[in-house]
């Protein structure tokens, strides 16, 4: 996926996003994506909190829950890269790979998906 350019904020999206789907309260897009009210006031009040974005989980349930919405655009307003989508070729090729490496090799691939994966959870 290409790099979608930045043109809105999270906070401008959710007011877009409040605004299409008839004036949602913050409370309301909260507990449509399993967050507390306070996460999304911190979102529509650009507010970093710990210094971490919002989390991948929340983006995802953000796009799953109000679809006039894409996954690409809200990773993007929250100026985070989406995650990218694995075909079912692209997911044998890498068990392929995977089922070449020595055991200790395999672990060593494990523990740096993991962080991998941790770092783009919590957009760290």
């Amino acid at each position: 996926m290409e790099d979608q350019e930045r043109t809105e904020d999270l906070a401008q999206l959710l007011a877009r996003l409040k605004s299409t789907y008839g004036d949602l309260s913050n409370s309301a897009i909260a507990r449509r994506i399993g967050v507390a009210p306070a996460t999304v006031d911190s979102w529509v009040n650009r507010q970093r909190g710990t210094g971490r974005g919002p989390r991948r989980e929340a983006l995802q349930a953000l796009a799953r829950e109000f679809p006039k919405f894409s996954e690409a655009e809200i990773f993007a307003a929250a100026g985070r890269k989406s995650p990218g989508p694995l075909s079912d070729e692209a997911e044998a090729r890498i068990i392929e790979l995977y089922r070449g490496l020595t055991a200790d090799q395999q672990r060593a691939k494990e523990i740096e998906m993991r962080a991998l994966n941790e770092m783009n959870r919590t957009g760290q």
